[in-house]
């Protein structure tokens, strides 16, 4: 009898400058995975509040994993990182959402950054950001879905800022919907039809990777856990 090749894919919350956590993320992928075919998706907001936006964003433009695919998506943060480079938005705005660690981590002072001090690949990286990621059984996104509007016809402000009522358990169609975004320290908060990953890593030190096997429609099968100090 052929032995069915089977895949999973693994789901990375929002980050926000913590390397640590990220590189221990990729290690405990790599140990799960053990070879098998794997699709890696990390959700958005790997920069502002945390001490290494800056390595982050290294470390994931880098990343060229043996037997995975890596997919990254755009979170809010980078939205308004860009936004604020380009002179579309006020930098008080950044500031305020922990910018000012960002402007850190690439040398500058928050009141007085040079933003030429930002690698033009890093904000290329950022612009061309996927918003999801869709399987299956799975959509893959940074905040939320609009269950009532197609795929195709999401609206980025949905997908990038959007938060969840509390409570909320809606999918999009058939599918599972896997976000981050709306930090809660109890996280993984899992439903029927969606789960959101975000624990606050970037304070708590304790990130949450969803593991979700890709013939097995519904929620994670497991979640794997790394740690680093708190903040």
């Amino acid at each position: 009898m052929t032995k069915v090749a089977v895949s999973r894919t693994y789901a990375i919350p929002d980050l926000h400058g913590r390397l640590d956590l990220l590189d221990r993320a990729i290690d405990a992928i790599a140990r799960h995975a053990e070879g098998m075919a794997a699709t890696i998706i990390t959700l958005g907001d790997y920069v502002d509040r945390g001490p290494q936006s800056r390595q982050v964003v290294e470390r994931l433009m880098s990343w060229r994993p043996d037997k995975a695919k890596v997919v990254n998506l755009k979170g809010n943060h980078e939205a308004m990182m860009c936004a604020v480079c380009e002179n579309r938005a006020e930098l008080d705005w950044w500031i305020r959402n922990g910018g000012g660690e960002t402007l850190a981590s690439y040398g500058q002072a928050p009141m007085l950054p040079d933003f030429r001090a930002i690698p033009a690949d890093h904000l290329d990286w950022i612009v061309n950001l996927p918003l999801m990621h869709v399987d299956q059984l799975r959509v893959f996104v940074h905040a939320a879905v609009d269950p009532k509007a197609p795929l195709g016809q999401q609206n980025e402000e949905t997908l990038l800022w959007k938060r969840y009522p509390s409570g909320a358990d809606v999918g999009h169609g058939h599918r599972h919907v896997v976000h981050g975004h709306h930090a809660d320290p109890l996280a993984p908060i899992a439903g029927h039809h969606k789960t959101n990953l975000d624990g606050l890593a970037w304070k708590t030190g304790r990130l949450v990777i969803g593991v979700f096997e890709d013939d097995r429609p519904g929620g994670a099968s497991e979640y794997l856990e790394v740690f680093g100090r708190e903040m």
